[in-house]
C-alpha cells in the first residue's frame, strides 16, 4: 500500500499544498497506466484495455477534479512530471517505488498497489499543528476532507478557473464552488479508486457510489484473469468467468524507458522517442494552462495524447539495438514550463 506523508495543516495556505500533492499523486499515476496499455498488442486483450481505459480516464477526471478544489480555495495547479523509477508524490521512503512497465502480472501488481484500499478506519489520534503522519491515500483523502469543511465561508471562491465537462468527461467533470462541492468531488475521486470504504455507517464494497468496480478491484479482474461477480444472494463476491487476459500478447517493450540510452539506437526508435516526448511535453504544458484558467486548453491537452497514442505506436514497431526489444514513451518532460507548487500565499 502507498503511504503519504500528512501535516495537519494550519490555514487555508496549508490546505493547498496538501490538495497539490494530490494532485501531484493523481498525474504521477497516469504515465505507468499508459505504459501498460500501450503495449498491449492490437487486437488482443479487449477486457483489459478496456479497464485499463476507464481507469485512466477516472484518473484525469480526478485530476481535474483536485484542480478544481485547489482554484477554489485560492490556489493555482501546477503539473510537474515525476521521474519513473521513483517514489509517487508525497511518499514516503518505505512507499512504493513506481516504474514504467510493459503490460505484464507486475505491472498489474503495481497497479494494485497504488490503488489498494483503506483498511477499516481506526479512531484518529489528535496531532499537533505540523506534526507528521504517514497514512494511506484514502485517509490522506479523508483528512483533506475534514480540514476543507472548516474553512470559511470567505476561503471560497465561485467559478474560479474551474474545468467543466462541456468539452469531455460529460456528466463527471463539475465545477466546485464550495465545501459542498469538494465533498463530492473527494467522494467520487476515492470511491473510484479503492471502492466504498468501510465505515462505522457502511459496511465497505468493491465498487464505487456509482456502483462499478473500483481500479483496485479492475486491476485484480485483470491479475486474477476472472471477472468478479456478486453472488446471487448479494452477500459476498465471487471469481467468475475468465477475462480472457493473454500476458504473451504483449510488445516486447523494455522497463523504465528513462533509464535507457537511446543514442546507440536506431535512428527510427530515436525519432519515435523524439514525437513522444514532444506529445508529452505539449501536453503537460496545455494542462498547465487550462488549469490555470484558459480552459479550451483541455482540448489541446487531449489532442496532444492523441498525438502521444500515435507516437507509441511507432515507438513499439522501432526495434532497438539489441534487435529483440522495443520501447514504449519515456514520458520525459522537455519544457521548462511546468512550475513547482504555487499558492497564493507562498510568497507571505
Amino acid at each position: 500500500m502507498v503511504m503519504l506523508t500528512w501535516k495537519e495543516p494550519q490555514g487555508v495556505f496549508d490546505i493547498q499544498r496538501l490538495v497539490q500533492n494530490a494532485i501531484d499523486l493523481e498525474f504521477a499515476t497516469l504515465p505507468p497506466y499508459l505504459y501498460a496499455k500501450f503495449t498491449i498488442l492490437p487486437g488482443t486483450n479487449a477486457a483489459a484495455l478496456a479497464l485499463l481505459d476507464s481507469i485512466i480516464r477516472q484518473e484525469m477526471i480526478h485530476m481535474c477534479l483536485a484542480c478544481n478544489i485547489l482554484n477554489a480555495i485560492g490556489g493555482t495547479p501546477a503539473v510537474t512530471p515525476p521521474h519513473y523509477p521513483g517514489p509517487l508524490p508525497g511518499g514516503v521512503a518505505k512507499g512504493l517505488t513506481v516504474g514504467l512497465l510493459p503490460f505484464t502480472p507486475a505491472a498489474i501488481a503495481q497497479g494494485m498497489a497504488i490503488e489498494a484500499p483503506d483498511e477499516p478506519i481506526k479512531p484518529r489520534v489528535a496531532l499537533a499543528i505540523g506534526q507528521d503522519e504517514d497514512v494511506s491515500i484514502g485517509e490522506y483523502y479523508h483528512r483533506i476532507d475534514i480540514a476543507l469543511s472548516k474553512l470559511p465561508a470567505s476561503d471560497w471562491t465561485v467559478g474560479r478557473n474551474q474545468i467543466g465537462d462541456a468539452q469531455f468527461f460529460q456528466g463527471q467533470i463539475f465545477d466546485v464552488n464550495g465545501y459542498a462541492d469538494a465533498h463530492r468531488a473527494i467522494n467520487q475521486i476515492v470511491s473510484e479508486g479503492e471502492g466504498t470504504p468501510v465505515r462505522p455507517d457502511q459496511p465497505g464494497s468493491p465498487l464505487d457510489f456509482q456502483h462499478d468496480l473500483a481500479h483496485y478491484y479492475r486491476f485484480w479482474e485483470i491479475a486474477q484473469n476472472r471477472v468478479l461477480t456478486q453472488a446471487d444472494d448479494g452477500s459476498n463476491y465471487t471469481w467468475g468467468a475468465p477475462l480472457g487476459v493473454d500476458w504473451q500478447a504483449a510488445y516486447p517493450a523494455i522497463a523504465n524507458p528513462q533509464e535507457h540510452d537511446f543514442v546507440h539506437d536506431p535512428a527510427p526508435a530515436q525519432a519515435a522517442q523524439a514525437a513522444c516526448n514532444a506529445a508529452f511535453t505539449a501536453m503537460v504544458d496545455a494542462l498547465g494552462k487550462a488549469f490555470a484558467g484558459s480552459a479550451g486548453e483541455l482540448g489541446v491537452a487531449v489532442r496532444a495524447m492523441f498525438d502521444l497514442r500515435m507516437a507509441a505506436m511507432a515507438a513499439l514497431n522501432a526495434p532497438l539495438a539489441d534487435g529483440t526489444h522495443v520501447s514504449g514513451p519515456a514520458f520525459v518532460y522537455l519544457g521548462g514550463q511546468a512550475t513547482t507548487t504555487q499558492t497564493e500565499g507562498a510568497a507571505a
